[in-house]
């Protein structure tokens, strides 16, 4: 019997919802962004009814952990918190970069095989960017998420570009990298989610309500006037 599971992402500007039990799967993906910290929990609320389930048959919560916007992944990691809290059950982070990996192997995209290269526009001109190796049985993280700008990722990717680019971000970088494979847009991101966090309970990485924390990559969340003006200038970086 498949023990039951919630599984949310607010890191973009894509809410995903994923619940596994009993019945089966169900996911749902919709507007986030602004909207998430007033919609996700009805949501929640909403899947789990949909699966016959209550909260205190739940064996964990998976949240997307980062990186992402800011605001989304804190409102992801305080629901996990509380609602794994309330009734006595861990806490799954997961890598919210992973989720776009996953997504296009669960695609059968070609080239994910191998290592993929994850790149998500980060906003204010730069990327977020990782590197992931599917072994046959779950991904090895090759390079951990990182931000930089789009100069400083061709530099640090051109010698040995990933066979594959997936990613919001991939097609600012894609003709400089000339991947083997095409990026793909994502298909089911909460299917996704719900692959990653199932293999997590399997292998028992479930952790304590309390010790559950988004993952910064950016420590700076805005811009000062000047830095601003600096990106529009003729000789910045292309975003």
């Amino acid at each position: 019997m498949t023990a039951p599971l919630l599984a949310f992402d607010t890191s973009t500007e894509t809410m995903s919802i994923a619940v596994d039990g009993p019945r089966g799967r169900a996911c749902w993906n919709g507007p986030g962004g602004a909207l998430a910290s007033a919609a996700l929990l009805p949501q929640v609320q909403a899947l789990l009814a949909q699966q016959g389930l209550v909260l205190g048959q739940l064996a964990a919560v998976a949240f997307g952990a980062g990186p992402g916007a800011f605001t989304g992944l804190r409102t992801a990691c305080s629901v996990a918190q509380g609602l794994a809290h309330g009734v006595g059950i861990p806490v799954l982070p997961i890598d919210s970069m992973m989720i776009v990996a996953e997504d296009a192997r669960t695609q059968g995209v070609p080239g994910t095989a191998d290592e993929v290269g994850i790149v998500m526009d980060a906003r204010m001109g730069e990327l977020y960017a990782a590197r992931y190796f599917w072994s046959g049985h779950g991904w090895t993280v090759s390079m951990p998420a990182r931000l930089c700008r789009p100069a400083q990722l061709i530099e640090a990717w051109q010698a040995r570009p990933p066979a594959m680019l997936a990613g919001t971000g991939a097609e600012i970088v894609r003709a400089a990298l000339q991947p083997s494979h095409a990026t793909v847009e994502v298909h089911d991101r909460a299917h996704a989610l719900m692959e990653l966090a199932r293999r997590l309970l399997d292998a028992g990485a479930g952790v304590d309500a309390a010790a559950a924390l988004p993952v910064y990559v950016r420590d700076k969340v805005a811009q000062t006037t000047a830095e601003r003006q600096a990106l529009c200038a003729p000789d910045a970086s292309p975003r």
